[in-house]
């Protein structure tokens, strides 16, 4: 099922921050109490390999995201132990040490259930009992959330492909115009581009003149 256009589910969940505090963090309840943005990204486990590789790209940008009144949040189905001692891993050996956005830990997959992110295959025997195969930790699934909490992108990647951070960016970007402006954005729209009229006459002015 696909969120984009509705509401982000209201589910709180564990969560843990840089200084290893433990938190409750609802996704949905970030955005509109803060009114802002949250890009939350699910990541399958720590201690891995391209995860590191992208919780460190997110906080390279962390300004970027700031600045764009947008709140990061990283998610796995780790426990917070488990990230703790991730967050005291040298980077220099494959830890986080350094990353200081939140970290969810949806140890019994509540949230990444809801939002059918989960490497998990369900088959019944005959006596139709369920059976779960899979490795039972989530996709790579990024999901971009408004100051209402709307969705308004969302993705999933699988395991050995990691994210492009700027992307996520341009889509914020490309979504805050929309907001200020009411006008939509074409194929490749960077800010400081034309954007159109939804129109029949506005995407023929587009057109032409690109």
């Amino acid at each position: 099922m696909s969120y984009v256009g509705k509401k982000f589910p209201s589910i709180t969940v564990d969560a843990m921050s840089e200084m290893g505090d433990d938190l409750k963090i609802n996704v949905f309840e970030e955005a509109v109490k803060n009114n802002s943005k949250v890009l939350l990204f699910w990541y399958p486990k720590d201690f891995t390999f391209v995860c590191p590789t992208e919780l460190h790209a997110f906080q390279a940008a962390l300004e970027d995201f700031k600045q764009r009144n947008t709140v990061v949040i990283g998610a796995s189905c780790d426990t917070n132990e488990v990230h703790f001692a991730w967050l005291n891993t040298a980077k220099d050996n494959g830890g986080i040490e350094g990353v200081t956005y939140p970290l969810i830990a949806d140890t019994h997959r509540q949230l990444a259930g809801t939002l059918g992110i989960l490497d998990q295959e369900v088959e019944y025997t005959e006596e139709g009992e369920e059976v779960f195969s899979g490795s039972n930790v989530s996709y790579r699934a990024t999901y971009l959330i408004d100051e209402t909490g709307k969705v308004f992108h969302e993705s999933v990647n699988d395991m050995p492909l990691g994210r492009n951070v700027k992307e996520y960016l341009r889509l914020i970007d490309a979504y805050a115009h929309v907001q200020k402006h009411g006008e939509v954005c074409p194929a490749n729209w960077e800010e400081g581009k034309s954007a159109m009229n939804a129109t029949r006459t506005g995407v023929a002015e587009y057109l032409s003149a690109n």
